[in-house]
Parts: structure tokens; sequence; C-alpha cells
């Protein structure tokens, strides 16, 4: 018999990786995704892809990476969002911020 000490998963918390295409780096995308994700209490980290994407990472309940998605569909007033491309992913358990990674 094992035993672990790990908690059990949330069945309530999910997780999604946000590929975001168009005029969306240098237009402050990070930290406007980074903003919008500690007002929604999400999880998770933004950066800058070498192909002019930024990617995102995030986890929480269903309706606040739903509320995530709509707002990086809008963006910030200086960026172009053309597409916003989204998978289902892996939670990490004990993530608990969220972040900008890369430069």
């Amino acid at each position: 018999m094992s035993s672990t000490n790990n908690p059990p998963p949330d069945p309530s918390r999910t997780a999604h990786r946000f590929i975001v295409r168009g005029r969306v780096q240098g237009v402050g995308f990070r930290w406007f995704v980074e903003r919008e994700a500690h007002i929604l209490q999400i999880a998770g980290w933004v950066r800058n892809n070498p192909d002019s994407t930024v990617e995102v990472f995030a986890q929480g309940k269903s309706e606040q990476l739903a509320g995530l998605h709509h707002r990086l569909r809008e963006g910030p007033r200086a960026s172009r969002v053309d597409k916003v491309e989204v998978a289902e992913a892996d939670p990490i358990p004990g993530l608990t911020s969220f972040q900008t990674r890369g430069e």
C-alpha cells in the first residue's frame, strides 16, 4: 500500500495553451495578459515566441479561462489580434501565480 502527500487534482481546474497571432509583440501585449490574468485569478505564464506570436499557458476554472480567451481576442489598444488558437493542456500541480517569461 502506497501513500502520497499530494492532494488530489481539482476537477474544477483546467489548463489551456493559447497562441496569439497578429501585431502582438512590442505593443504591451504580455503586460496586458499578465494584468488580465491577475484580475481573473489565473495561474500560468506568457512569453513572446521567435515567430512573432505570443504564447500563454493558463490554468484556472473554465469560466476564468473563457474570460481570458475573450480578452486575448481583444488585446491592448495598440495591438491587432488576427487569431487566437487554443488547445487543452495538462494543469501544473502547485502553480499558483502568473508571470511573464523571457525578455
